[in-house]
């Protein structure tokens, strides 16, 4: 009798049971869900304010089109420190000078680390350089960096000569072109990249290695794809990782490509290696991990090498590429500023000797005309997004650690109190009564703190070489009745949109 009871009580479900089984389990989880996600929208005590938030997507929405633009409007009424929330992610926006130097200078350790965002967690494991947690790990990889880029690069004057000798197969490049129209950006982007490549590999590439430049443009990409609205989704909902579509694929398979490729790319370079007598920074990196072998919390591993490899080729290309790329659009479209670089240049290198380090402080007018290009085009205008290490007190305001934290860079370079007519493209805004090169304290394009660029002093030696040589040689125009685009190509960088150019090869 009670095996014929129990034998009852496993009767089989009708479907229509069946399916309303499974309709209030998926409607359960989907109010859990709910919950949970406005739970995390709730602000801390003592956060800062902000706009009005949708339910869920909070104010993802709002970041669709220049987020740096509606940033900068929004501290109008929340003040220079205001919270967004970007899909249940709390997060603190700095905008002006004084609210980012309060953080970065005077702050730097509390603002130095990165946010455990799902999209970083799944391309880069929170590992390698740029995207590492604040600790021994980005420490000890920021350390190599920075001497790798000492010996192998900036700090020696071997390598201003190659430089040099990088800037003339670029306009020889230029001149095959004999002054008519052409896009300068794949010609830019292989020179200003050959510049990492030769402290990452010891070597350049030729500007028709098809496996390079195929790699070059994945990574310019996926710059794009990596502020898009989808990547914003996958942070705030990682669940969507199993959408067949979306940018967000795209992106991740672009970054496995990558992967191979480098991976690859190292172990060519990295062949006839002798040990502790590097040739480049693979053999550095390659060096550390061999003498930390018996440390288990090292973070110098094959993986990480790939991961820092990766990040120092897009740093080290995209924001000196489109910074030269908007150099030149902006020469073509104010000729008369153009005509005072000529000038400047005619009277420091007659002859047409080529430019030098040394001839930089003799070129006031030179070093404006990049200044402004950098304040007036902020080329990575949120920076790279940080966190705080611990809880932060900040004009008033507690932010707890690990909160996500956006530096709002173009509303330092367009910030009023410090600039006048932000909105005006001045080159004279860098000079004196005198003409003599003025710095400028709210000028930050490369950031500030702990986590400032490591490649800036490299970054600034390319800009002037590359421009000056560039200017030395060709008069750059536009056809009659041809202006481009002013708006930027969106990304995690702002670009040009393409663009072509004329380059007229000037009399000696």
């Amino acid at each position: 009798m009670g095996s014929v009871g129990r034998l009852a009580s496993y009767v089989p479900l009708s479907s229509s049971q069946a399916l309303c089984a499974l309709g209030t389990l998926a409607v359960t989880l989907l109010f859990l869900v709910v919950v949970r996600q406005l739970v995390r929208q709730r602000r801390p005590r003592g956060f800062p304010p902000g706009p009005t938030r949708f339910p869920l997507i909070g104010n993802i929405l709002s970041l669709a089109s220049e987020p740096h633009v509606f940033m900068k409007k929004t501290s109008e009424t929340y003040g220079q420190i205001f919270s967004l929330d970007l899909g249940g992610i709390s997060t603190v926006v700095l905008n002006g000078f004084d609210a980012i130097k309060e953080c970065l200078s005077h702050q730097s350790e509390v603002f130095a680390d990165r946010p455990s965002l799902p999209l970083f967690v799944k391309m880069t494991k929170m590992g390698g350089l740029l995207n590492s947690k604040y600790g021994r790990g980005w420490i000890d990889h920021r350390k190599l960096a920075v001497n790798s880029f000492r010996y192998f690069g900036s700090g020696q004057k071997m390598f201003e000569r190659k430089i040099s000798e990088e800037c003339m197969f670029f306009l020889d490049a230029i001149d095959e072109h004999k002054g008519k129209l052409f896009n300068p950006k794949h010609l830019i982007t292989n020179a200003v990249s050959n510049i990492t490549n030769l402290i990452i590999f010891g070597e350049r590439f030729t500007y028709d290695d098809r496996d390079f430049q195929h790699m070059i443009e994945i990574f310019s990409e996926n710059v794009e794809l990596a502020a898009s609205g989808w990547a914003f989704l996958y942070n705030a909902f990682p669940c969507i990782e199993y959408l067949p579509f979306g940018k967000h694929q795209k992106l991740f398979r672009n970054a496995a490509e990558v992967y191979v490729f480098l991976l690859r790319i190292i172990e060519r370079f990295s062949q006839g290696r002798v040990c502790q007598s590097p040739r480049h920074y693979i053999d550095a990196y390659l060096d550390e991990i061999e003498q930390n072998v018996s440390d288990k919390n090292t973070s110098f591993s094959k993986e990480n090498l790939i991961f820092s490899v990766g990040e120092l080729i897009i740093a080290g290309t995209e924001t000196t590429t489109n910074a030269l790329r908007w150099a030149i659009l902006y020469m073509s479209l104010y000729p008369n500023i153009q005509e005072r670089v000529h000038k400047e240049i005619d009277s420091v290198l007659p002859n047409g000797r080529p430019p030098t380090l040394e001839d930089k402080q003799s070129m006031p007018y030179v070093e404006a005309v990049l200044h402004e290009v950098l304040r007036f085009c902020t080329i990575v205008p949120l920076g790279i997004f940080r966190a705080t290490s611990q809880d932060a007190q900040v004009s008033g305001y507690t932010i707890p650690k690990g909160t996500m934290v956006i530096t709002n860079l173009y509303s330092v370079h367009f910030d009023e109190k410090y600039w006048s007519d932000p909105g005006i493209f001045c080159p004279d805004r860098f000079l004196d009564s005198n003409g003599n090169f003025i710095r400028r304290e709210a000028f930050l394009p490369f950031s500030l703190g702990r986590r400032h660029c490591l490649g800036e002093q490299l970054a600034r030696m390319e800009l002037f070489l590359f421009f000056t040589t560039l200017l030395q040689r060709f008069h750059l125009q536009f056809p009659k009745g041809c202006l481009p685009s002013l708006s930027p190509k969106l990304g995690m960088t702002l670009q040009p949109l393409p663009y072509t150019i004329c380059a007229v090869r000037r009399q000696p």
